[in-house]
């Protein structure tokens, strides 16, 4: 076993982003045509990552003119240039396959924000209820401002 994990470790990547299912991310894939080499740019979300070690894989799925497209990349494929983590994605699940069935805006994962950014924002005191609310901003209606300046205005008069 320990001479399979040093060998393992001559082809695994050490600049691999951290990354989890949730995640919207690019993946820059070499791609040969002919003689040719390009790269070209997968950017979805990270459906699953699963295996261990040179054997890790993880399924980036996106939407494309309406249909859902869905790849399996190797981790430590010498094909993947680069993996960019675009935005966190904030789930509770390790496997997001009922994604495959939901389309539109349901299908969208809400942004998850780093410890960073809610240091800076500034914290308003939750209410619960509406009444709450209202009682927190009381709303002077038209009429009763001219109500209280009419009988000022008499007793100038007077």
């Amino acid at each position: 076993m320990r001479q399979i994990t040093q060998i393992e470790k001559g082809y695994t990547k050490d600049n691999v982003p951290e990354f989890k299912a949730g995640d919207t991310v690019k993946v820059h894939v070499k791609i040969r045509e002919g003689d040719k080499e390009r790269i070209q740019v997968f950017q979805g979300t990270v459906i699953s990552r699963r295996g261990g070690g040179t054997n890790q894989t993880f399924t980036v799925r996106k939407i494309s003119s309406g249909i859902g497209v869905e790849r399996v990349f190797s981790l430590h494929s010498p094909n993947v240039s680069k993996i960019q983590r675009v935005r966190k994605g904030k789930v509770r699940r390790a496997k997001l396959y009922y994604l495959r069935g939901l389309t539109g805006k349901s299908a969208r994962i809400q942004e998850k924000l780093d410890d960073a950014g809610k240091a800076g924002a500034k914290r308003t005191k939750a209410t619960g209820s509406k009444k709450a609310k209202r009682a927190e901003k009381p709303e002077i209606k038209a009429e009763e401002v001219e109500k209280v300046e009419e009988p000022k205005e008499e007793v100038k008069k007077e």
